[in-house]
């Protein structure tokens, strides 16, 4: 894989993190040798071009393990709904994914999550099963999961509005469908981080639904491409600079890298963060959104927000989804759980 050169970051619009590698800079972190292991197994993968994209998701390499609904359901122990609802004015309905324990009685915290997928891949229950497993069925949280449009077909700022939609539907109906109004959480991993991310801003800047945290996953935050993490994860692991480029370009077009390129596509952009919800951030240190991920929580800090930040020894870009039996895995997904638990006081 080959490296990009970025634009530069115009004055004001530019969050206060470092924009260029620094000199002399030195090899990638090592791969945990547990994870190490599980990544050898994967065979080299090509960066398709932006046309390449749609016809990929239909292959083994564009295929998340989607679960059916009846899978879901476990039987009968989780009550799964699809419900279409409005989405963005002008814009088609989305699809959002229901769920919640069978046996739980009143108004229970929920999760509105927003899948991973690098922008272009991926779908609504991607990642359902472990959530259903570790939250629903350990802390009685239900989850909606949006399905939002990805790019290239529709590019920003379709994905991070339809996201946006979805929450705001989900609080606004929250009491009929058995949530907690004020007990709601967004969460996501990868691009589904970023959306996440996204949408908390696009929250607290409408006068939106009020959030109790937001868990931010390995999130993709900058569409500049330029940190230090991402120069010196070039060519390695599975999303590498070469890759996040495309995923980027797919979602922005000519404007990635350059200066109107906003903060809900990209939060990274965003000049204050004060006033968001409290943020659980966690990354791999051998992947490429190390250096962002980092930058994020340490503004978060400095505007006030009470945030949570890990950063995993030797982790690559997803690792726990890919090798979730690693003690690695175990650790990173035990830790957000107990900082669920925390943020909800339980």
């Amino acid at each position: 894989m080959t490296a990009h050169s970025e634009a530069p970051t115009p004055a004001g619009q530019a969050a206060a993190s470092p924009r260029t590698a620094p000199a002399p800079l030195g090899p990638p972190p090592p791969f945990d040798p547990e994870l190490a292991a599980v990544l050898d197994t994967f065979p080299g993968v090509e960066v398709p071009s932006l046309e390449e994209i749609p016809a990929m998701r239909g292959t083994a390499l564009g295929n998340f393990p989607v679960p059916t609904l009846d899978e879901l359901r476990a039987g009968g122990e989780f009550e799964i709904e699809k419900r279409e609802v409005p989405g963005p004015a002008g814009d088609p309905d989305i699809t959002l994914y229901l769920c919640r324990p069978a046996d739980a009685t009143g108004a229970i915290p929920v999760l509105y999550h927003t899948h991973g997928g690098g922008m272009i891949l991926g779908d609504a229950l991607t990642g359902l099963p472990q959530m259903l497993d570790e939250w629903t069925r350990d802390l009685g949280i239900g989850i909606v999961s949006v399905e939002y449009r990805l790019a290239p077909e529709h590019p920003d700022p379709a994905p991070v509005e339809d996201c946006y939609a979805g929450l705001v539907w989900t609080a606004e109906h929250a009491a009929e469908l058995g949530f907690d109004p004020e007990r709601i959480i967004i969460g996501g991993g990868s691009a589904g981080g970023g959306l996440a991310a996204g949408v908390a801003l696009a929250a607290r800047d409408r006068g939106g639904p009020a959030l109790l945290g937001q868990l931010l996953m390995c999130p993709m935050l900058d569409d500049r491409n330029d940190t230090p993490s991402a120069v010196q994860m070039a060519g390695t692991g599975l999303w590498d600079r070469e890759a996040n480029h495309m995923g980027w370009t797919a979602l922005l077009g000519e404007r990635r890298g350059g200066p109107d390129v906003s903060p809900y596509a990209a939060p990274a952009r965003a000049v204050d963060l004060a006033g968001l919800p409290p943020a659980f951030v966690d990354v791999g240190s051998a992947e490429t959104f190390r250096d962002e991920d980092v930058a994020y929580a340490s503004r978060l800090w400095a505007c006030g927000v009470q945030t949570e930040l890990h950063v995993w020894p030797g982790g690559f870009h997803g690792f726990d989804g890919i090798a979730p039996q690693a003690a690695l895995s175990q650790t990173a997904r035990t830790t957000r759980t107990e900082w669920l638990r925390r943020l909800l006081g339980e």
